[in-house]
């Protein structure tokens, strides 16, 4: 039975990627041996990693001095893996909502740390602007999209300091100039591939700037000089991010997915807009691509189980809010078909007929 995946993650993934990864469990590359257990120090393993890893920069178009490495923990790790890292004495961090406020609990742990800005008295219904970044500070991290809230920045800071960001939830969705920034990071289980491995791109530069001596598996610079094989990384889940990079370069690459989520995104939040029982949460110039968040107008709020039960009857799965926000959401990552979007909207359409 088709349905309609709006999950939040792990999100949808291309049918082309997973069937690709379904045949790679039996036989992977025609090596007679399934994904799952060949040995990650052979040449078609290797072969898989330096794929995926040119296809990063080409996609991101990332320019040279940059390394990418890939490590299990899931991108959660990554909160006190930064600091650990690079947090001498003080870094800023501007607080967006929960995944902000989980790496700067993490962060204190190593340093002061420095809130710049924050979009909490608004319950993170919006980005902050126009703060200042103290040049005192080791770097400047920031989470580039928002699950929960549905925020998502549309411009790339320009830092005085190293730039630190989180793109766990929109990596490989818009052009990113990534030059901007010293570190990007993310797990790929919304964009790229079952959850399990985190990516992690750094300037390089930035490897002789680590401040204290640290565990071999938190050391960035480590993972960058063992190639990801520092111990035996994520094997499937990073062959699965292969066949998915593949997958986006056949469509185009990435102005192209961005294209078409600006469409999907456009086409979801002109009903939110238009129709009489929902209205959305977060300002307009702020709105994520990736995370769709409403809710009903205030007169029809009885009414929210019953869309919730009218769209699950209709084969759409994961719309129902963050348990800390409520309301709905829809995720409409790269491998979401407009189709699918269109199918909700036309859900909105017929539930509205039925109640305004």
């Amino acid at each position: 039975m088709k349905k309609y995946n709006f999950n939040a993650g792990p999100s949808i993934l291309p049918d082309v990627v997973l069937q690709k990864a379904s045949e790679a469990i039996f036989d992977f590359n025609g090596t007679g041996l399934s994904i799952l257990s060949i040995s990650h120090r052979t040449k078609p393993f290797e072969d898989v990693l330096a794929e995926a890893k040119a296809l990063f920069k080409e996609l991101l178009n990332i320019p040279d001095g940059y390394s990418i490495y890939f490590v299990g923990g899931g991108a959660s790790t990554q909160f006190f893996h930064i600091p650990a890292n690079f947090l001498g004495k003080k870094a800023a961090y501007v607080n967006t909502g929960v995944w902000t406020k989980k790496a700067i609990k993490e962060a204190k742990y190593y340093g002061e740390v420095n809130v710049i800005a924050s979009s909490e008295d608004r319950n993170f219904c919006y980005i902050p602007k126009g703060f200042e970044i103290p040049t005192d500070c080791d770097y400047l991290y920031t989470c580039h999209n928002n699950t929960i809230y549905g925020t998502e920045y549309k411009e790339d800071i320009d830092s005085p300091i190293p730039h630190i960001c989180d793109m766990s939830s929109d990596i490989l969705s818009c052009p990113v100039d990534v030059s901007k920034y010293a570190l990007i990071y993310g797990g790929a289980q919304k964009n790229l591939a079952p959850a399990g491995v985190t990516f992690v791109i750094v300037r390089d530069d930035m490897l002789d700037k680590i401040v204290r001596e640290l565990p071999s598996m938190m050391n960035a610079k480590l993972h960058v000089e063992n190639n990801s094989m520092l111990n035996t990384p994520p094997v499937f889940p990073i062959y699965v991010m292969l066949e998915t990079l593949r997958w986006m370069k056949a469509q185009g690459g990435l102005q192209t997915i961005y294209e078409q989520n600006c469409r999907k995104a456009a086409m979801l939040y002109a009903e939110i807009d238009r129709n009489k029982l929902f209205r959305g949460t977060v300002d307009k110039e702020d709105r994520s691509n990736m995370n769709i968040c409403f809710v009903m107008n205030p007169e029809y709020e009885s009414l929210a189980a019953e869309f919730l039960a009218f769209a699950t009857e209709r084969d759409i799965v994961g719309i129902k809010g963050h348990r800390l926000v409520g309301g709905f959401r829809a995720s409409c990552y790269n491998a979401l078909p407009i189709e699918h979007v269109e199918y909700l909207v036309q859900t909105m359409q017929e539930f509205e007929k039925m109640h305004a």
